[in-house]
C-alpha cells in the first residue's frame, strides 16, 4: 500500500512542491483548500487530477484552520501517514495589520490539528513547518539550540506553535516534528514577497510593461534558498526514527540591495534606475539579519542545498520572463538540469505550471 500523506497549505508555494515530489515517490496525497468565490489552485492545476478519474492519487478537501471537529474527522477518516502542516498566514508584513487573525491562524491552527492527531488516535508522523522568522533580532547564525526572539505577529505565532509540536512530542509520545526553514524562494513565491516583487519587477520592467518598483529596508540580510530543495527536507525529516527539530538554510546570507543587483544585473539592467523606497513597506520592527547554522541537518539528514544565490535569482528571473511570453535567457533552465532529478525539471515545474495558471491545464 502506498503512503497517505496530508497536506495543509497544499496550495501554497511549498505545498506544490511537496506535492509533486511525494507524487513521485508513489504517495497518495490529500491537501486541505479553503472554499471560495474563486479558484486559489493555480500552483497545483498542472498536477490537478480529476475527481471522477479511478486510481487517483491527488485528492483535495475543503477545510479551514480556524475549525477543529471538521480536522479531526478528516484526519480520523483519512488515516494519514504523515502530516505535512504547512497552512498560515505566511506574510511578516501583513501580520502587523492583521495580529489576531495570524495568531488563530498560525498560531492556533497547529494545536488544531495536533489535538486532531491525538483525539483520532492514530498513529501518523507530524510535521510543523516553522520559520526563520522566530529567531528575529536573536544574532546569526542561527541553529536548532539559539533562543528566539520574534519581531512581528507571525514570528510569534510560529514561535507558538513550535513549542505546542515539542509538547505534543514530549507529553503524548507523538513523532511531531519541527522544520525551522530559512527564506526559500521560487517562481512560485507569492507576489508580495520580496524577492518574486522583484523578480516580476525585474521582467516587467524589462518587457516595458512596468517603470518602477518600490521597496522597503534594502539593507536587511536574509538566508534565501531554492523552495523544491527544502520540501526534499521537510519529507527527509519525516524519515528520521525519531522526531527531532531542525534548522534548514543555506548559511550564506544577502541583502535585498544584492537581491536587487543580481536579478537586475542578469538582464543587464541597473537597479538604481527602475528603485524607489516606499516607508510603507517598513515592517514596525524589523529583523535585520538571519543566517542558518543548518550543520545539524547536513549531519542526521544529509541534506545539502545545491542552488545558491544566483542561480535561485536566474531561475526565477527567467521564470517571470516566461509567465509574460518572453523567452527567457535560460540560464534556469540549465540549472535544473544540472542539479536535479527527474521530479523538478524547467518543463514540468515550470513551463507546466505557468500554462496552468493561465487557465490551459483545466481548459479554460
Amino acid at each position: 500500500m502506498p503512503k497517505r500523506a496530508l497536506i495543509t497549505g497544499i496550495t501554497g508555494q511549498d505545498g506544490s512542491y511537496l506535492t509533486e515530489l511525494l507524487l513521485g515517490k508513489d504517495y497518495e496525497v490529500h491537501g486541505i483548500i479553503r472554499r471560495a468565490s474563486t479558484f486559489n489552485t493555480d500552483r497545483i492545476d498542472h498536477i490537478y487530477e480529476d475527481p471522477h478519474a479511478t486510481n487517483r492519487r491527488l485528492h483535495l478537501h475543503y477545510g479551514d484552520l480556524s475549525t477543529s471537529e471538521q480536522l479531526t474527522r478528516l484526519i480520523y477518516n483519512m488515516q494519514p501517514d504523515e502530516i505535512y502542516h504547512l497552512g498560515a498566514q505566511s506574510h511578516v508584513r501583513v501580520s502587523f495589520e492583521v495580529p489576531e487573525f495570524t495568531g488563530d491562524i498560525t498560531g492556533l491552527g497547529t494545536t488544531r490539528i495536533l489535538e486532531a492527531v491525538r483525539n483520532s488516535g492514530i498513529a501518523c508522523r507530524f510535521y510543523q513547518a516553522g520559520s526563520s522568522e522566530m529567531f528575529g533580532s536573536t544574532p546569526p547564525p542561527q541553529s536548532e539550540l539559539t533562543p528566539f526572539h520574534p519581531r512581528s505577529p507571525y514570528g510569534a505565532a510560529k514561535v507558538y506553535s513550535h513549542w505546542m509540536t515539542v509538547n505534543y512530542r514530549e507529553a503524548y509520545g507523538m513523532f511531531s516534528a519541527n522544520g525551522i526553514l530559512f527564506n526559500h524562494e521560487s517562481a512560485r513565491r507569492g507576489e508580495t514577497f520580496v524577492t518574486r516583487k522583484i523578480t516580476r519587477a525585474v521582467a516587467r520592467i524589462y518587457g516595458r510593461r512596468q517603470e518602477k518598483l518600490y521597496l522597503g529596508n534594502l539593507d536587511a540580510r536574509r538566508d534565501w534558498g531554492y523552495a523544491p530543495e527544502y520540501v526534499e527536507g521537510m519529507w527527509r525529516i519525516l524519515q528520521q526514527e525519531e522526531a527531532s527539530d531542525y534548522v534548514l538554510g543555506t548559511g550564506e546570507a544577502h541583502t535585498v540591495r544584492e537581491f536587487l543587483e543580481e536579478a537586475f544585473g542578469y538582464l543587464d539592467m541597473d537597479w538604481r534606475e527602475y528603485v524607489a523606497l516606499d516607508p510603507r513597506y517598513l515592517r514596525p520592527a524589523e529583523v535585520e539579519y538571519l543566517l542558518a547554522d543548518a550543520s545539524k541537518a547536513h549531519r542526521e539528514l544529509e541534506w545539502e542545498p545545491r542552488i545558491k544565490f544566483r542561480e535561485l535569482v536566474r531561475i526565477m528571473v527567467d521564470a517571470d520572463l516566461e509567465a509574460i511570453g518572453i523567452n527567457p535567457k535560460g540560464a534556469g533552465r540549465a540549472i535544473l538540469e544540472e542539479k536535479f532529478g527527474d521530479w523538478h525539471q524547467w518543463s514540468g515545474s515550470v513551463s507546466k505550471c505557468l500554462e496552468a495558471a493561465a487557465g490551459s491545464a483545466l481548459g479554460d
